[in-house]
């Protein structure tokens, strides 16, 4: 049944009503119902909405929550999530590489008292780490 207005919606899932807004708008929340010009949501919505925080704060793209939520009403099936959230983590992993050898490299420079950035970029070119 179709009984929580945005607002009440907006406070039991501790968004705003824009989210809420946005969210439609970008295919992640089904188009609500309308009684009186107005939004009527079931309380099925929390878990919806529920979900895409939860798959927002772990880094997921408004694309990736599209293509978990798309063609299902509540829960996405476990097979799908798992595929998307095992992209997500090697996505994560080379993220992690990534910041490692900055930070390797950075701290290279602070140990010497002429950092010689522009022969370490000219290494970086050549492949080679310059530490």
């Amino acid at each position: 049944m179709s009984d929580l207005s945005i607002g009440e919606v907006a406070a039991e899932a501790s968004v705003r009503t824009s989210t809420i807004r946005y969210y439609e708008k970008m295919g992640l929340l089904p188009k609500p119902l309308r009684r009186n010009a107005r939004r009527r949501y079931d309380r099925a919505i929390l878990e919806r909405i529920a979900i895409v925080q939860f798959a927002k704060r772990v880094g997921f793209s408004i694309a990736e929550m599209k293509i978990l939520l798309d063609g299902v009403p509540g829960r996405p099936p476990p097979e799908r999530w798992r595929k998307l959230a095992h992209e997500k983590v090697t996505q994560i992993d080379q993220l992690i590489a990534d910041a490692t050898t900055v930070h390797r490299m950075l701290l290279a420079t602070l140990d010497q008292k002429c950092p010689k950035l522009v022969e370490r970029e000219r290494l970086l070119r050549e492949g080679r780490s310059g530490s």
